[in-house]
């Protein structure tokens, strides 16, 4: 009986997640979360999603650490584990230990990888950096979740946004880099991502959040954003249930 609660309460959170991807309001995801305190911030100020990352960084988290967040946070609330030129079975390994329902590949993860670690974990975000000569092609790693960042990622340094037209239209894409309360809102009016992602820009110290700078990135973004996405005609997690 307790595994059957235990499916239910995980397919309720499943249905939750696929309807804020499907939200037509611009997704906002603030990473390198490495405290409670700064999730449930991130949460609060209005946040889609928020990311723990377990590559090699200052803001590292442990599997453990980042579990004992994700089982507190709400559950429409999209965990995303971040990876780095990490083995597949490793990937999958951690993001079950940690809890967090999504995971975003950072490195030079090929097709077939990313399409293996998909087959285990519901939702993947393939990461490219905006001189990855692979982004014309980010169409072929088996998710429609693309996120461009400057050529090196945490570097906090903003990269030429003309750069994010090579990405091909049918993916939906995340802009990060460099971006802050600040600059976000020209991005968005330049770009017109489906979603922004954000770490450095709204931090008041290395792996710790600032709650305005949080609460202005997001409002700011969403208010330069001048067409909501409405999605494919056909979403691939629009779920059928009654």
């Amino acid at each position: 009986m307790p595994q059957i609660v235990l499916d239910q309460a995980h397919f309720k959170s499943q249905i939750c997640v696929a309807t804020a991807l499907g939200s037509p309001e611009m997704f906002v995801k603030i990473c390198g979360i490495t405290n409670e305190d700064d999730a449930l911030l991130a949460v609060a100020m209005g946040a889609d999603a928020v990311g723990f990352v377990f590559a090699p960084s200052t803001r590292q988290i442990a599997p453990q650490v980042a579990y004992d967040i994700t089982r507190r946070l709400p559950a429409e609330i999209l965990t995303v584990g971040v990876f780095r030129n990490e083995l597949p079975a490793r990937v999958v390994e951690i993001a079950h230990k940690s809890g967090v329902k999504a995971v975003q590949l950072h490195g030079r993860e090929t097709p077939t990888q990313c399409i293996e670690i998909g087959k285990q974990i519901r939702w993947v975000i393939k990461a490219f950096g905006s001189d990855d000569e692979n982004l014309p092609r980010a169409d072929q790693y088996g998710t429609d979740l693309v996120l461009l960042d400057a050529p090196n990622p945490g570097s906090g340094k903003v990269f030429d946004w003309s750069l994010a037209g090579d990405a091909p239209d049918s993916v939906r894409l995340i802009l990060a880099g460099g971006l802050t309360p600040e600059n976000v809102g020209a991005a968005v009016e330049e770009v017109q991502p489906w979603g922004v992602d954000v770490s450095s820009g709204v931090e008041k110290s290395p792996g710790r959040k600032d709650a305005l700078a949080v609460k202005r990135f997001i409002e700011n973004a969403r208010a330069q954003a001048s067409e909501p996405y409405l999605g494919d005609e056909d979403i691939p997690y629009d779920w059928d249930f009654e």
